[in-house]
């Protein structure tokens, strides 16, 4: 997961903005978690409806407040802002652990056309491996708030760092009745890795509501 910022620097939204410019940062912070990427803008009425139950999702799962143990989990704001200052200004509230792009770095607008964003507010959900397991996650972490998590988790197949030996990785016993569905939902075809797919299109188009990106 790390390879898709490699070479790029990436900013903790903590109050030292502390910098990952490093491989083994990256990693560190991206390397067998669930990464979202989340792409939205202060100016977008969507994307401000939208953030307060992002953040609520988020913290709940990773705040030791209400864990013991914080999920596998990051977030990467993929800001579409006009201005540093919009950025800053949506980025001002938002939890620490988030993570986000300079805002003179291009790739911002890159990762949306590789991953086809075409509204906003658009969560991508990818697997460790860079796979994508669900192509915008708005409605569904809308709907479900965290237990989203534990269905990605199981269509992620994610190693639980904690108690999982070396021979135990591959596994193929189902961990739930549910996970062949789950897995056959968040199905990924490889080759197709940041296009289109039926899958993960947005509901309702250009009349959905959603604020446009391109």
């Amino acid at each position: 997961m790390a390879s898709l910022f490699s070479g790029r620097v990436l900013i903790r939204n903590n109050s030292d903005q502390d910098e990952l410019d490093t491989e083994a940062e990256l990693s560190r912070r991206l390397e067998n978690r669930l990464v979202l990427l989340f792409f939205g803008a202060a100016a977008c009425p969507q994307c401000q409806a939208f953030v307060p139950v992002l953040k609520d999702f988020f913290v709940r799962l990773t705040d030791e407040f209400y864990v013991l143990r914080a999920a596998q989990l990051a977030l990467v704001y993929v800001s579409q802002d006009s201005t540093e200052e919009q950025q800053d200004l949506f980025l001002r509230d938002m939890p620490e652990k988030w993570l986000f792009l300079p805002f003179e770095d291009d790739l911002r607008r890159d990762l949306g056309r590789q991953f086809s964003v075409q509204h906003l507010p658009a969560v991508v959900v990818l697997k460790p491996g860079g796979d994508v397991l669900t192509r915008d996650a708005v409605a569904e972490i809308q709907r479900l708030g965290p237990a989203c998590f534990t269905n990605w988790q199981e269509a992620a197949e994610l190693l639980d760092r904690s108690f999982l030996q070396p021979e135990d990785l591959d596994d193929p016993a189902p961990r739930s009745l549910t996970e062949p569905l789950r897995r056959r939902k968040y199905r990924v075809d490889r080759a197709a890795r940041g296009g289109r797919g039926p899958e993960g299109a947005r509901e309702g188009g250009p009349g959905g509501g959603a604020g446009a990106l391109f």
